[in-house]
């Protein structure tokens, strides 16, 4: 403590300690006097105080004792709240930098998890030692060319088979954002991992390789390229970055008309799946092993024809929708664990949650406390939407908690229901499947994986006449008994389960899904209505 004093003494040179401790009391003092009486003998006193102490320092010895433990006690408190308060100015700090989820997809092996990897080796979260550890591992392995993605792909399986199953998660920063990434899985048996990747994701890249013959097998009729992005729309990503890969490959060498004849075969796709190509969607070239293009602009020697700009700046300078700070909470459960505590993971959606906030795990009712909140590694006081959190709980279990259950405010809580009304896009059916009540599948909404069944088809919407159709003029039309592929289709959606979701108008993210059958993405859709509140059905 001692040492404290000489810091905060004048910085004349070092006074005997007792000398300090009076100084420092003294103008401890000093400060508040003025203040409080507005009276002017505080100069006095100090004077008196210092003098008394450079005249004779031994009468003034037990005096100084207690001073000084009054003094110890004083500090402390003012260290203590001292870093309480650089801790609060620390968190503004970080809240001045938006906070986006980018989840990386596309098709298996265009190199999304080696483009995440090259990401954080450019923004610096990823040091040479490691990456030269995962170079010799990879040179073991026989797949030189792996030890990016190692970098994302963390598990054994991941690293021997070279395919991501999991989402794995990521963070690194550019000027102005904060970016989690996602690395979504690419091969089809992984979909519903790449679902839950893609639900929490404000922003897509979506990497497409350019070499020869990948690219083609990723978008033809079985490939994952096309229903990535197709979930992607309906999963709520509302940007595409398009990144052409592997521009460096030997069979494509940064060629243009490679790069052209890829967009000018994705454009159309991306329109036809309700991306606004011109304002939503935007393909640059790039090379996720050698880093080109990525965190600075392509050299004109490497490739003579690209002026845009690199991977970083235009991640930098997407705009997305804001959400409501001020809003009712909600956040889907994802994940959940036990440390000291019931601990949940998700993405808020809307609302703010902060630490002591009372609030309700739905369809549960369940009512709980905030006791920690933290984000990334660091703990927090407070976060807002579209941040990806760790809640820590008190007053549940952590085995009375499913990933889809949804923490909400009290105040307004999220609908609980078995059945609600849908819009749907008909993707593919399978093969001799016809889709009409009674059709069962599985339905993906936010975090909530649950079977379902369609128990009745109201309306068939005529995407092509709905523009000129008069809403005064509504004849009360047949209900269709079935439709086919590629039909919008209004219907009735049941579940065995409470799930708790929102009209899509209310609250996107907690309205739309997708519904697949046996692997395969059927039909995606959005709830355009919901039982009245608290009734499970209609």
């Amino acid at each position: 403590m001692e040492h404290d004093a000489h810091a905060e003494a004048p910085p004349h040179a070092f006074p005997p300690p007792e000398d300090a401790t009076v100084d420092d009391w003294a103008r401890e003092d000093a400060e508040p006097m003025p203040v409080d009486s507005g009276a002017a003998p505080a100069p006095a006193e100090v004077a008196a105080a210092d003098s008394a102490a450079d005249a004779s320092p031994e009468p003034a010895a037990e005096g100084v004792k207690e001073i000084q433990s009054s003094l110890q006690s004083l500090e402390l408190k003012a260290n203590v709240t001292a870093q309480e308060d650089a801790q609060e100015v620390e968190n503004e700090v970080e809240e001045t930098k938006r906070h986006l989820n980018v989840v990386f997809i596309g098709h298996v092996d265009a190199g999304k998890s080696t483009a995440g990897g090259q990401i954080l080796f450019l923004s610096g979260q990823v040091d040479d030692r490691t990456i030269q550890k995962y170079e010799k591992e990879a040179k073991d392995k026989s797949r030189e060319s792996w030890y990016m993605a190692y970098i994302m792909d963390t598990n054994e399986e991941e690293r021997v088979k070279g395919k991501t199953v999991e989402v794995g998660r990521a963070h690194f920063e550019t000027e102005h954002t904060r970016f989690t990434i996602l690395d979504a899985p690419g091969h089809k048996s992984y979909v519903p991992n790449m679902i839950s990747g893609a639900s929490q994701a404000d922003i897509g890249v979506l990497v497409i390789s350019a070499r020869k013959g990948e690219f083609e097998t990723g978008y033809e009729k079985g490939g994952q390229t096309r229903e990535h992005v197709l979930l992607a729309k309906t999963l709520g990503v509302s940007k595409l970055v398009v990144v052409i890969n592997k521009m460096d490959e030997p069979t494509v060498k940064w060629s243009k008309e490679r790069y052209d004849e890829i967009e000018g075969k994705m454009v159309p796709f991306l329109k036809s799946s309700g991306y606004n190509v011109k304002k939503d969607v935007q393909f640059l070239p790039i090379s996720g092993l050698l880093g080109t293009n990525m965190k600075t602009r392509l050299d004109k020697s490497i490739c003579s024809w690209w002026d845009g700009p690199c991977l970083f700046e235009v991640l930098d300078r997407i705009e997305v929708p804001l959400r409501d700070p001020k809003g009712p909470v909600r956040m889907p459960i994802i994940d959940k664990y036990k440390d000291m505590g019931t601990v949940v993971m998700g993405k808020i959606e809307s609302g703010t949650i902060r630490e002591g906030d009372s609030l309700l795990v739905m369809p549960n009712k369940s009512h709980v406390k905030v006791i920690g909140i933290s984000l990334d590694e660091s703990k927090v006081r407070r976060a807002g939407p579209a941040e990806n959190v760790r809640v820590k709980l008190s007053g549940i279990e952590e085995e009375d908690i499913m990933a889809g259950f949804v923490l909400s405010s009290v105040a307004n809580p999220v609908g609980a229901v078995t059945e609600f009304n849908a819009q749907l896009q008909i993707l593919e059916l399978l093969d001799n499947a016809i889709f009409t009540a009674g059709y069962k599948a599985v339905l993906h909404i936010h975090s909530v994986v649950e079977e379902c069944e369609i128990v009745e088809l109201i309306e068939e919407i005529d995407m092509k006449k709905k523009k000129e159709a008069d809403p005064k003029k509504k004849k009360p039309k047949r209900k269709p008994l079935f439709v086919k592929n590629g039909a919008v289709v209004v219907c009735r959606v049941q579940v065995n389960n409470l799930i708790c979701i929102e009209k899509f108008s209310d609250f996107p993210q907690l309205g739309r899904f997708t519904l697949r059958t046996e692997g395969k993405t059927v039909a995606v859709g959005k709830v355009v209505e919901v039982p009245p509140v608290g009734n499970p059905t209609f």
